[in-house]
């Protein structure tokens, strides 16, 4: 049964985001708030947590993974970015905004769309989201946590418990954060093209 972290939305307790992150590195998969919903998390490099992720989820291999960052000098090692998108990213992160790049040579293939070689990247607008990031020095693999079937996040750590209990190692707990996945958007080429809206404002592309 999964562990169920109650972690405070604007003083996360140290204790348990350091707990939190031994559970990542030690293979689990975990829930955690964001700034548009809750979302599902894992280490990196960790196969077999990304494989739960897409058995939960029932995606299939050309689902776009999202590594979320803590900040934007993290996103130079996993994307490939031009200046101008760069700039564009500088005003819209930390927020609910979801940016597809070509990938880097540091980005595991398993993660990447298969086709297109791209990856999806963002920085979270959450308290919660960036103490975890903080504390474990390197992205999190995630995916939104939408079931099968649905359109919208799930948004009650306690029905996420009941789901999801034999199937993940930890809920976090942050409160009430949203229930609206990120607006996606394609950033490979120069024109941003959007994919998905959801939170973040899209007519700031159009």
């Amino acid at each position: 049964m999964a562990q169920f972290f109650q972690i405070h939305p604007d003083n996360p307790q140290k204790r348990l985001i350091n707990n939190a992150v031994e559970i990542i590195h030690q293979g689990g998969l975990v829930i955690y708030p964001t700034d548009s919903s809750y979302a599902l998390g894992c280490h990196i490099g960790d196969k077999t947590a990304m494989e739960r992720i897409r058995r939960i989820r029932q995606l299939d291999d050309k689902h776009n993974f999202t590594l979320v960052c803590r900040d934007l000098s993290e996103i130079s090692t996993y994307a490939k970015v031009g200046n101008q998108h760069y700039r564009m990213l500088k005003t819209l992160t930390p927020g609910p905004y979801t940016f597809i790049h070509k990938a880097t040579k540091q980005v595991p293939r398993r993660l990447q769309h298969p086709r297109r070689k791209t990856i999806g990247i963002r920085v979270p607008d959450n308290v919660i989201a960036q103490e975890l990031l903080a504390a474990l020095g390197e992205p999190l693999m995630s995916s939104t946590l939408i079931m099968p079937g649905d359109d919208m996040p799930l948004t009650d750590p306690y029905e996420m418990k009941d789901l999801l209990g034999h199937h993940v190692d930890l809920i976090i707990d942050g409160g009430y954060c949203g229930f609206e996945p990120t607006t996606v958007v394609d950033v490979e080429e120069e024109t941003p093209q959007i994919v998905r809206v959801g939170k973040g404002d899209a007519s700031l592309f159009e």
